[in-house]
């Protein structure tokens, strides 16, 4: 491989000038905050108020977890009006206006003022029920709440949204719709808080609840709904819708999807209770989530993302297409702590695609790698994009141990990833990046300290401190180590990361409260239970028949939605079921976990590939599907879940290692098929015995794994027998 460097006389290389040629970093800007399309971007004194908000938010959950902690439901109902207030402050309803003559007539502006009138009217009165409860009265009067809170909250909350829609201007000016909106969270939230923490919480969900529970429910649903549109899309709004609808005419359906039916105010007084909104995933929003979101701007502010690129760049970016490999491991960790696979894309994808480009990968290649990489990073243990802690709040099993459980998985899908890679690297004799292209690694690993907060996280969990004491001590000694490295953080960085934290979780909040809403339609109207019967009726027929319908299910859940919304809704829907028939609860929340992420690379709607193919250049449907074959393991392994249970660590030592070992040979075999190259080009019928011996490797069997073996072996041998020892496969 030639270099372009100067020679002495002699034909020696001029080390200096190599070494000045050598970059000292290749990654720059992957900690650089994403601006979405729809979000504002302030100026002058709105900036700073803004920032002051989101540095309030981040701070009250640091405080009220470590600190001073607040009634549960109240610290929920807080925690999602704070992200309400700064979502609707941050993301526009509609497109911006791109000068002057775009924007919207003025009767919009004027009509959005006029409706703060009614906006403060339904708060003032929630002040003046909360001076009636404590003057000794026991209820209010309902008209009142009805007449003079109800009827003008729900009206202008409706009115706002309506006119949200239509209101254009420019990227720096504030929409007085949105600021409605903002009032009307208030005065939600106001009430919630009022009547939960009286003896009217009792009431919740029976004919004696006061109306103005529901009112203001309906209201903070509508509030939830609209702002899920504006950070996720539709796909999730019209998700929850149809399951709202199905609350209502349920009782109409035939079959096994009728039942009783719900009043309106039966069902709104207690879906914005635990059994729903401030159930399991706000519960660990408000809690996991938003604690690890402050490290990860944390990191983020201290420019760790860019040394764990260039790291990656120094180990991996020589060997055979290497951008690529490098993509696997950057995204992999990025995309564990950010939790967001479509994000994770879009700040590492940025700088690994084009490079990938570079050294040969066709657009749609680069695309498909990163996005698969960038999902992987969702099932990686021990953060796992917080699905970790969903999972330990939704089944009870203590959060190590789903960490432990999920290394092996973990392992198979990126040694899937990274030898599809190789393959096709050798497959189209692509090159590494030359030495003079990437940061040196004897430089790197002096600064090996960066990876600290990471380590004393696992540590810290592993010692027995809970979750929320460990994030917080990795989160300060995120701060702590970044003193020592080029990139200090000061006041001004520490505040820079909390502004940021708090604008980084309105999207993940938004959604969290949205999958509450279809949880709780779930809980009150018993579907799942229905669901899970239909299970049950398949298993009878075949085991494997309804792990194959829970698997669609789980798919067509999360496809279009965020990770931690689509499992929080497959683990209510589909989970259940799965434990009804025989499966173990670790193993079936496994099953529909998986599914869930990989719905991000899945066609037809594949968030993460569809973001991917917008920085390759390449078509998003054909991106996606060959991303689908990417990461064709994560199909394929959560079946052996049910079949091997040793794939998540549930045997004894041996059992555990003889599977990891040989399903991750079958892997290799299975890339291989994929790619038709082992050792050199494989014609059809090795493609197929591949095919056989991974299965047979992957299933887990101690008779199917001999079987499987000894089918590699073969294959080994006739290959190395056609192809010989060469280092590097011929291009094809």
């Amino acid at each position: 491989m030639s270099h372009n460097t100067d020679q002495d006389p002699n034909g020696l290389k001029d080390d200096a000038q190599t070494a000045s040629s050598i970059p000292e970093s290749i990654a720059e800007g992957v900690d650089e905050e994403v601006v979405e399309s729809n979000r504002r971007v302030f100026v002058g004194w709105q900036f700073f108020l803004f920032a002051a908000l989101a540095i309030g938010y981040s701070s009250f959950h640091l405080f009220s977890l470590n600190v001073y902690p607040m009634e549960t439901w109240s610290f929920r109902i807080v925690h999602i009006a704070g992200a309400l207030v700064l979502g609707y402050g941050l993301f526009a309803g509609a497109r911006f206006a791109e000068d002057d003559q775009q924007a919207s007539p003025a009767w919009l502006k004027w009509a959005s003022y006029a409706l703060l009138a009614p906006a403060i009217y339904s708060l003032i009165q929630v002040f003046l029920m909360q001076q009636t409860l404590n003057g000794g009265a026991m209820r209010i009067d309902p008209s009142i709440e009805t007449l003079h809170y109800g009827y003008p909250l729900i009206a202008t909350t409706a009115a706002a949204i309506a006119l949200s829609w239509f209101y254009r201007q420019a990227r720096h000016r504030f929409n007085p719709a949105d600021l409605v909106l903002m009032v009307c969270a208030i005065a939600s939230a106001a009430y919630l808080l009022m009547a939960f923490n009286t003896n009217m919480r009792m009431s919740t969900g029976t004919s004696f609840a006061p109306p103005g529970i529901s009112w203001a429910a309906i209201a903070g649903s509508l509030l939830i709904l609209e702002l899920t549109r504006r950070v996720a899309g539709l796909a999730l709004v019209v998700i929850s819708a149809v399951f709202l609808v199905y609350v209502f005419a349920g009782q109409y359906l035939p079959g096994f999807l009728g039942y009783p039916g719900l009043s309106v105010q039966r069902f709104f007084s207690q879906v914005y209770t635990d059994a729903g909104i401030l159930g399991p995933t706000t519960a660990v929003s408000s809690t996991y989530i938003i604690l690890f979101i402050i490290f990860a701007a944390f990191l983020q502010a201290s420019k760790v993302g860019d040394y764990f690129v260039n790291f990656a760049f120094a180990a991996a970016g020589r060997a055979r297409g290497g951008p690529a490999k490098v993509s696997i491991f950057a995204s992999g960790l990025m995309g564990m702590i950010n939790g967001t696979s479509a994000g994770n894309v879009v700040s590492t994808g940025s700088l690994t695609i084009p490079l990938m480009k570079k050294v040969g990968y066709p657009a749609r290649s680069a695309g498909a790698i990163e996005a698969a990489a960038s999902t992987g990073g969702q099932i990686m243990p021990p953060i796992m994009g917080a699905g970790a802690f969903i999972m330990a709040e939704v089944t009870g099993i203590p959060y190590t141990e789903i960490a432990i459980a999920a290394v092996i998985p973990a392992i198979l899908y990126f040694a899937s990833i990274y030898f599809m890679v190789d393959f096709e690297a050798a497959r189209k004799g692509m090159r590494g990046m030359r030495k003079d292209e990437i940061p040196l690694f004897s430089k790197l690993v002096k600064q090996v300290y960066l990876f600290a907060p990471i380590i004393i996280l696992i540590v810290a969990l592993f010692m027995g401190y809970s979750v929320i004491r460990a994030g917080t001590l990795a989160t300060a000694s995120a701060a702590v180590v970044s003193w020592i490295s080029p990139n200090k953080m000061g006041i001004r960085a520490i505040l820079r990361a909390l502004q940021l934290a708090g604008t980084m979780s309105i999207q993940i909040i938004a959604v969290c409260a949205c999958a509450g809403l279809i949880v709780g339609v779930i809980s009150l109207t018993g579907v799942g239970a229905r669901f899970s019967s239909l299970l049950l009726g398949l298993a009878g027929v075949s085991q494997l028949l309804a792990l194959v319908f829970a698997m669609l299910i789980s798919i067509l859940l999360g496809m279009g939605m965020p990770t931690t919304a689509a499992y929080a809704v497959a683990a209510s829907v589909v989970a259940p079921g799965l434990i009804n028939i025989g499966i173990e609860p670790l193993v079936a929340h496994f099953f529909v976990f998986y599914f869930a992420v990989v719905s991000a690379i899945t066609p037809p709607v594949a968030l993460a590939s569809y973001a991917a193919a917008g920085i390759s250049g390449d078509n998003p449907m054909g991106t996606s599907v060959a991303s689908f074959k990417i990461g064709l393991a994560a199909f394929i392994v959560p079946f052996m879940f049910f079949y091997s249970p040793a794939m998540l660590m549930e045997g004894s030592a041996m059992q555990i290692l003889r599977v990891g070992v040989t399903a991750t040979l079958g892997i290799i075999l299975l890339s291989g098929m994929v790619q038709a190259w082992f050792f050199g080009p494989v014609n059809t019928l090795q493609r197929v015995v591949m095919l056989v011996g991974a299965m047979f490797m992957i299933y887990g069997g101690i008779y199917s794994d001999i079987a499987g073996l000894a089918i590699g072996a073969a294959l080994f041998i006739m290959q190395r027998k056609q192809h010989g020892n060469k280092a590097t496969p011929s291009t094809t």
